[in-house]
């Protein structure tokens, strides 16, 4: 059994020969070259850390999982346990470089969750089916549902390992959660029918106050990292930046990428055609290398919106960017791309590249999706939203949309 030192939990251990080939698998290898948080790190610079880091940190959290149901009666066999964590080892492999990025600029109708599946349908050919009950868990299709909760739920590992890794590796301290008490408060119950193979994931009662700085951290995360104004910024950068690319790619004009992402940039790809074993191998080529290298050879290209947009990014001379809670005006923008296009010489419609809006949601909680719920001692569940005396929590279950408007730093207004 192989011992791997991580800096979250310490040392973790490998457990089951079928883990270790599949972590040794090329696939699963590139992870280790995609940054969890894609251009997180320009505005903190420790959040270096990788997919590679989070998928083995939520597998050792999906092993402690397991040990705490067990420890209270409920019989999750072998076969189960090894499911389980082959379903959240995987559960990422399916991420493009710059993930979100990538899924609103070169490919079309397809997110790292439907790659993943397909990726782990190619894998279980190849490990002669041992697969099977991984794929039945990561899907949400095997009967004792708790386990597919455990991958993809409002309290999975997965949101537990990002939340305490993030926050460490970007020294953000509000999204730190007591992730090892809620491990150990987790419990199962029947689903109403009564049938005792149906169930599901609750929590006992005594950890109300660890699940409400659970959702509290997770919205204030949301704001301070992942939806953090400047990130949004230089993610729209990057977007508009390889829309660009593809756009003279598809008209024959020459761009530099690599072979893999060469494909991706002079062709169309939606759902259907990641069936095609060459073009999912090619996007599993993929990783920030190939993106980041491609850009700064971008920099100096002979069209001007590409050169201009890659030196930006390159440079970090990142968007200026302005939130609000409405709609921005279409005056406003379209006097900003109007500006633009006289700055650099280009069209209204090409300045567009660089004056962007849209909106971004903060959903801390969604219990239309699935439900946290608290297990009291007479047996009886309630959703944290109900049970909890803290207003804010209450709130979090609505979604909070901002709308943002984004322009040039170089632009004089």
């Amino acid at each position: 059994m192989k011992i791997l030192n991580d800096p979250i939990y310490g040392f973790i251990s490998v457990p089951h020969p079928v883990v270790q080939r599949l972590m040794d698998h090329p696939w699963f290898q590139r992870l280790r070259y995609i940054k969890q948080l894609g251009l997180g790190h320009l505005v903190y610079p420790g959040a270096l850390h990788t997919r590679f880091h989070h998928a083995l940190g939520a597998m050792h959290l999906m092993g402690e999982a397991i040990a705490t149901l067990r420890g209270k009666g409920h019989e999750i066999t072998e076969e189960e346990a090894l499911g389980a964590r082959i379903a959240i080892l995987l559960h990422d492999v399916g991420h493009g470089p710059f993930s979100h990025a990538l899924e609103h600029s070169l490919v079309e109708g397809i997110n790292h969750e439907d790659v993943s599946a397909l990726v782990m349908d190619a894998l279980n050919i190849e490990f002669g089916g041992a697969l099977d009950l991984g794929i039945r868990i990561f899907r949400d299709q095997y009967p004792k549902r708790y386990l597919h909760q455990l991958v993809s739920g409002q309290l999975d590992v997965d949101r537990i390992d990002y939340l305490n890794r993030d926050s460490f590796y970007t020294g953000v301290s509000e999204g730190v959660i007591g992730g090892e008490r809620i491990i150990k408060m987790l419990q199962v119950v029947d689903d109403p029918d009564g049938s005792g193979v149906h169930s599901k994931l609750v929590v006992e009662e005594k950890a109300i106050y660890s699940i409400e700085k659970f959702l509290v951290a997770r919205r204030l995360m949301y704001w301070q990292v992942y939806l953090h104004k400047t990130v949004v910024a230089c993610e729209m950068m990057l977007v508009e930046t390889l829309r660009r690319a593809k756009m003279l790619a598809m008209q024959g004009t020459g761009v530099f990428a690599s072979p893999a992402l060469l494909r991706f940039l002079t062709t169309r790809h939606d759902r259907a055609s990641f069936r095609d074993p060459a073009i999912l191998g090619d996007f599993l080529k993929l990783d920030d290398h190939d993106v980041m290298g491609a850009v700064k050879v971008w920099c100096d290209h002979p069209d001007k919106v590409l050169a201009q947009l890659a030196t930006d990014l390159v440079h970090r001379r990142n968007l200026r960017i302005k939130l609000q809670n409405i709609p921005w005006d279409d005056t406003r923008i379209a006097e900003l791309r109007e500006k633009v296009a006289a700055h650099l010489g280009i069209s209204v419609a090409d300045a567009a590249h660089f004056v962007i809006t849209g909106n971004i949601v903060n959903n801390a909680y969604d219990p239309a999706k699935d439900r946290i719920e608290l297990l009291y001692k007479d047996g009886s569940t309630r959703d944290i939203a109900e049970a909890s005396d803290n207003l804010g929590i209450q709130a979090l279950a609505r979604p909070v949309t901002k709308w943002y408007l984004a322009w040039p730093r170089w632009l004089a207004v």
